[in-house]
């Protein structure tokens, strides 16, 4: 069996990383139904015998794309349930396909398609299907962040060897932020409005602003393009990973050079790369990225975006937009 990579190194015989960063550039940025990773390279494989568990993007894929967010899939077949675990990061999950529910720290939540669903930090979840249709969730999460900073006490059972070193339990939340577990853990989509940004048509699920939802890691919008039509061009620091939930198109993405001199200067690339998409694919942009999306075909472009929140806490706060969708 292969080993998981829970946090891929870097290494360089010198200061730059450019090598690094030209490597992560030139690997493919779609990925679609043919990437189909169900082995414990990059993710956790204990899932239930009747449960079926893939990946898109972790840490340990070759060639690497990024370890700021992991992307997976849980399938869910009527009458079913995975193996119940817990782990110190969170997890999004948003429902595409069915209804269920999950035992979230001895609670049940229920959950239907469209709905965005948090597991916190800490919490020990199983999730469910007892009805006549399969449900799939698509799962992002910033765990390789929880690992490097070193909070990996997770497992499917106890992590304690040699009960007799230790007191009695006490609660575990004592040492959360105050208030977490009275936040909303279910979104459902007629909890938010779409509305025109710089970008286009924009529902926004989870950001630093909706500060009564049960999630500190991951900000999620949907984002629709009509037939034909264009998304806003946009520059920002935060890389992405963005999920086509229906229709196809293209997405433009112009690198970003750091031209260091006696201080920061951004020098954008003339001439973008092309990167064609369809329906249930993974698009990745990376950081420092100015990116474009277009529809063709036809046909409306319905597309959900997630982003590692902490570029935000680490000063990259602000989006900018070369053009403004149309």
């Amino acid at each position: 069996m292969a080993e998981r990579v829970f946090l891929k190194g870097m290494t360089s015989s010198s200061y730059t990383l450019k090598e690094f960063r030209a490597q992560q550039l030139a690997a493919p940025r779609v990925r679609g139904n043919d990437v189909v990773v169900a082995d414990m390279s990059v993710g956790y494989g204990d899932i239930g015998k009747d449960t079926h568990n893939w990946w898109r993007v972790g840490p340990g894929d070759d060639p690497f794309l990024t370890q700021t967010l992991q992307v997976h899939f849980v399938e869910l077949p009527p009458g079913t349930s995975n193996n119940g675990h817990g782990h110190q990061n969170e997890a999004v999950f948003y429902i595409l396909e069915g209804r269920g529910y999950e035992i979230h720290d001895d609670k049940r939540y229920d959950w239907s398609k469209g709905d965005l669903v948090f597991v916190h930090t800490d919490s020990v979840h199983q999730h469910f299907n007892p009805y006549d249709q399969r449900a799939v969730a698509l799962v992002t999460k910033a765990k390789s962040a929880w690992m490097y900073l070193g909070l990996v006490q997770q497992g499917s059972q106890s992590q304690i060897d040699d009960p007799s070193r230790f007191g009695e339990r006490i609660e575990w939340g004592q040492i959360w932020t105050k208030g977490v577990e009275t936040r909303k853990k279910v979104v459902h989509p007629e909890d938010n409005q779409w509305e025109e940004t710089g970008l286009g048509r924009v529902k926004t699920l989870s950001s630093p602003a909706k500060t009564d939802l049960r999630d500190f890691s991951v900000d999620v919008f949907e984002l629709e393009i009509a037939p034909g039509d264009k998304s806003g061009r946009r520059w920002q620091m935060a890389d992405e990973i963005l999920y086509v939930i229906s229709g196809s198109g293209y997405s433009l993405h112009w690198e970003v050079g750091a031209d260091i001199a006696e201080k920061y200067y951004a020098r954008i690339a003339k001439e973008p790369t092309r990167h064609e998409f369809k329906e249930g694919d993974v698009l990745y942009v990376p950081q420092n990225t100015v990116a474009q999306h277009f529809s063709q075909n036809g046909e409306p472009l319905h597309m959900l975006s997630a982003q590692n929140r902490l570029f935000k806490m680490l000063g990259y706060d602000n989006v900018v937009y070369l053009d403004d969708a149309s």
